[in-house]
């Protein structure tokens, strides 16, 4: 799960580059969701991979405009093997 908030100085910057590319993972990292505070610069991405390099990568090429955080996040099933 990879948590997003924009720069104020850089929204304009961050939504054209959005609009413009989708801003889409590279191979190797699905994109599951993403979701947006719209009444804030602030956002959601849940991604799933077996490479976290891959997030890094991607993840990088905005960091001159945004900040993240990101953590790795298991569902109930997962969670259920952990605790088994």
């Amino acid at each position: 799960m990879v948590e997003y908030t924009i720069t104020p100085e850089a929204r304009n910057e961050v939504q054209a580059l959005f609009k413009a590319t989708g801003a889409m993972p590279p191979a190797g990292v699905e994109l599951l969701g993403r979701w947006h505070d719209a009444a804030s610069l602030k956002g959601y991405m849940l991604c799933e991979t077996v490479d976290p390099v891959g997030i890094a990568v991607w993840l990088q090429d905005w960091t001159h405009m945004m900040t993240f955080n990101a953590v790795s996040v298991v569902d109930d099933e997962q969670m259920a093997g952990v605790i088994s």
